[in-house]
């Protein structure tokens, strides 16, 4: 499969509670993580078996080999990558003892990711193509409309809820989206934010809402999947979307069907709750199957 994205060098702070506006709070110490949605996504379905490469962009300073460790270590194909003039992308994360975050993010070369460094014979029927918006959005639906002419499968995570045009959602396979993105996505086209609506709407994508605690729901052609949440004890909640739209196109590529691929995908995003950080937090197989033997309603972890 292939993922088409940002990477970034998290930063993070644990925060007695989150900032108000023009408040400062001081927090209880740093850490950096490497981070960013779509190589966090890259790492998710890596992790999960799926052989992944990643196309994306970090720039010639200190910070490009530290964003760059875990892809690496998590055998992500990096051939696709490009180093370009600009300052490796950086987010700033603030974490309460919730597990909440405010983030905020600099995206330096993230927004020279283009989609000419992906060739059309990369393209082909037998590709997944995992994307998100934290590159320029003309890039991704550029790279949508070429997948769409070469009969991949496409999977959008719509985060942040930045502006596509609509021709290009429509396009997609599946798309996945918070309640915040669907509230965005439904008012720019003028329905609810039900997945259902959405799909209706769009005329084409099976549309996966994630609600956290509440688990998700697919509107698909032949109705309704729900998907309860999993059980956990939640200290970290910052990777976990990235997480689940990574392992869900990862069971996907594997050939699940998406009952079962949602499954897996909600299983290893409790875990990623579970966990403090951004790529660090993310589950591999194993950990995800063994929750999945548990069940969706056990209280403990493996």
């Amino acid at each position: 499969m292939l993922v088409f994205g940002s990477v970034n060098l998290d930063l993070i702070v644990p925060v007695p509670s989150l900032p108000a506006p023009g408040e400062t709070v001081l927090g209880e110490g740093l850490r950096s993580e490497p981070g960013g949605k779509g190589a966090n996504q890259a790492v998710a379905a890596a992790r999960d078996g799926a052989r992944v490469r990643f196309a994306g962009a970090v720039g010639d300073d200190s910070f490009a080999a530290s964003a760059l460790v875990t892809l690496r270590e998590a055998g992500v194909d990096l051939s696709l990558l490009a180093t370009v003039p600009a300052p490796t992308g950086v987010a700033m994360i603030c974490v309460d003892p919730a597990g909440r975050n405010q983030i905020a993010v600099a995206p330096g070369a993230n927004r020279l990711v283009r989609a000419s460094q992906i060739a059309e014979d990369d393209l082909g029927a037998a590709t997944t193509l995992l994307l998100q918006m934290e590159v320029d959005a003309e890039e991704t639906a550029l790279l949508i409309a070429r997948a769409r002419a070469r009969g991949a499968r496409i999977v959008l995570n719509l985060a942040p809820p930045l502006p596509l045009p609509r021709e290009a959602v429509a396009a997609v396979d599946l798309l996945i989206v918070n309640e915040g993105e669907a509230a965005a996505l439904a008012l720019r086209l003028g329905t609810d934010a039900a997945p259902a609506a959405l799909r209706r709407a769009l005329g084409g994508p099976d549309v996966i809402l994630t609600r956290g605690e509440k688990g998700a729901v697919a509107a698909t052609a032949a109705g309704l999947i729900d998907q309860p949440a999993f059980a956990v004890a939640a200290s970290d909640t910052t990777a976990a979307g990235d997480t689940f739209s990574g392992v869900l196109a990862a069971a996907l590529d594997r050939g699940q069907d998406l009952a079962l691929a949602l499954r897996r995908a909600a299983a290893a995003a409790a875990l990623a709750c579970t966990r403090p950080g951004s790529q660090g937090s993310i589950p591999d197989a194993a950990a995800t199957e063994a929750l999945l033997a548990r069940g969706e309603n056990t209280p403990g972890l493996p």
